[in-house]
């Protein structure tokens, strides 16, 4: 039988994003993304909520998401959802899930009002596969 994990997003980064390099040198990219829904209830009153999903970049899409990126800045988020187990110092058993990201196109203007898309694109992989990265000349600007 067939299974798809599958997550797309939109929204806001609540940091600039957090780079790292494992031992081998393969670039990741770390941030966390606010997804707000809106609402109206049966009784007219507005209410809103803020869900907050942590979003991996690897590779060529980190260094992409790390240059690029910033506190404040609407993205497109697509991967799939991964789910990591821990025991703390305390030995109680801990998770956090994440989205590994395949894609993340960079949405409105750098902060100057230059408003502009696209940007993303491969690295979000699983150990072991190849890298689907971009070169330079594939990005949407300069």
């Amino acid at each position: 039988m067939a299974s798809l994990n599958k997550v797309q997003i939109i929204g806001n980064l609540g940091g600039d994003p957090e780079m790292r390099f494992t031992a081998n040198g393969r670039a990741m990219a770390r941030f966390n993304v606010a997804c707000n829904r809106t609402w109206t209830t049966p009784d007219g009153e507005r209410r809103e909520e803020t869900e907050w999903v942590r979003v991996v970049c690897w590779e060529r899409l980190a260094e992409l998401a790390g240059q690029y990126l910033s506190k404040g800045r609407q993205v497109y988020v697509e991967g799939r959802l991964r789910t990591n187990e821990w025991e703390d110092r305390d030995g109680n058993r801990r998770w956090t899930t994440e989205v590994i990201a395949r894609d993340v196109l960079f949405l409105g203007g750098r902060g100057g009002g230059d408003d502009f898309g696209g940007g993303g694109g491969g690295g979000g992989y699983d150990q072991g596969a190849p890298p689907s990265g971009m070169d330079a000349d594939d990005l949407p600007f300069e």
